[in-house]
């Protein structure tokens, strides 16, 4: 029985697209792996200049209100400049944030990357990636490889630290193990986000226009003849957690631009520590959290800090405003009156956000997510970062429209 949720119960993100918690810099196109789920053309040559990229934040800065960058890519670390554009993120009072597969991600260039006013950093790492000496292990087999990078990342102190993985019919199986390992390391991973895999189908129930002539879409990197399953729902992703997390609980969502109960993104807060989940916040909390953040800083919250993620003990202080912490707040006393030494402890916050992208509805309308934090700039506008590879190839967003009715003139 496929789960359902009801988003009345839940917390619809404040976020729009002049006032969000990101925005989404793409310094660079190129990137140094090629993973199945990626979206944009690998070119190596397409880094942008620093004026260029100072012009982008400008223009990000004139738009858009936000707490936090996004550098991503192509894989921002192959920039030349990364450090100078993670300088140029912090002195004007946003927190940057790094997305990337960590390929060319060591030490010494975090500790410089900190030194630059790093906020944090968001690593991509699934199976499908074609990472060298890593194209047959598992989703469970890469949480080794997850756990080196956080460990790094702990070590250099005061980053928050996230992780990504695509979701594809075949490792949809495979999510549960890696929410395990992230309570298995909760003081030092702060954030998972599972993102649906997404393909445009080439020769299915549609056609493509541009300024109403058809064009072919198969250029595109996320069009494919048989891209597998594409139709995993960020419910689904709920449900195969909650097969080995039954209390799996989210409190807060962003719907879609076509349809107000879908649930493009769909977040989760959980309290706990390592060998046990106390419970998990409810939308009140998580309602305090944002309303509270946007009035003392005039934005939503994007990244907390680490110092944030572990008090969690702390946080069960707002049990009467939040049936989610009063419920972990008393799962809490019950097992300090069994053991008491847990009072020495920490017990942290993690969150667990899944991501479902563009789908298609029958009747050709794209359902995109309504204020998306991954807004980026084409041509000094906003635009959604997944499909910009629809205004660099045809100079616009592509219409779909399905083969029975006629293109929009």
């Amino acid at each position: 029985m496929t789960t359902t949720l009801d988003h009345r119960e839940l917390y619809r993100l404040p976020w729009s697209l002049p006032d969000n918690s990101i925005s989404w810099l793409e310094p660079t196109a190129a990137c140094n792996l090629a993973c199945l789920g990626c979206y944009r053309t690998n070119d190596p040559k397409a880094h942008k200049s620093l004026e260029e990229i100072e012009h982008e934040l400008d223009v990000f800065t004139r738009l858009r209100t936000c707490d936090g960058i996004s550098i991503a890519g192509g894989d921002p670390l192959t920039h030349p400049g990364i450090v100078d554009i993670v300088e140029m993120v912090a002195k004007r009072g946003i927190k940057p944030i790094l997305n990337t597969n960590g390929l060319a991600l060591d030490r010494d260039l975090l500790v410089e990357l900190k030194r630059a006013g790093l906020h944090g950093l968001t690593l991509h790492i699934d199976s499908k990636q074609r990472r060298p000496h890593w194209r047959d292990k598992t989703e469970i087999e890469h949480n080794e490889l997850r756990l080196d990078y956080a460990q790094m990342i702990a070590d250099v102190g005061d980053l928050s630290c996230s992780f990504n993985a695509t979701v594809y019919g075949d490792t949809l199986q495979y999510v549960p193990d890696v929410v395990a390992w992230g309570q298995e390391h909760i003081d030092i991973v702060h954030v998972l986000v599972f993102i649906a895999f997404r393909a445009g189908l080439v020769g299915g129930d549609f056609d493509y226009y541009v300024r109403g002539e058809k064009i072919d879409f198969s250029p595109l990197p996320y069009a494919a003849d048989d891209a597998g399953r594409i139709d995993i729902k960020s419910t689904d992703i709920v449900e195969a957690i909650r097969g080995r997390f039954p209390d799996f609980t989210p409190c807060a969502y962003l719907n879609g631009t076509q349809r107000p109960d879908s649930f493009k993104w769909l977040l989760t807060g959980r309290l706990g520590t390592k060998d046990r989940i106390y419970g998990y916040v409810g939308h009140k909390f998580m309602e305090l959290a944002q309303t509270t953040h946007h009035l003392r800083h005039g934005c939503y919250l994007a990244y907390s800090t680490p110092k944030v993620h572990r008090r969690g003990r702390s946080m069960m202080l707002l049990a009467p405003l939040d049936h989610g912490i009063a419920g972990a707040a008393a799962a809490y006393l019950k097992a300090l009156a069994l053991n008491p030494l847990r009072a020495f402890g920490r017990a942290h916050l993690q969150s667990v956000m899944i991501i479902q992208p563009a789908d298609v509805l029958p009747d050709g309308r794209t359902d995109m997510c309504a204020g998306c934090p991954d807004m980026t700039l084409w041509n000094d506008e906003l635009a959604w970062s997944c499909r910009l590879e629809e205004p660099t190839h045809y100079g616009q967003f592509v219409e779909i429209v399905p083969k029975s009715a006629a293109p929009v003139q």
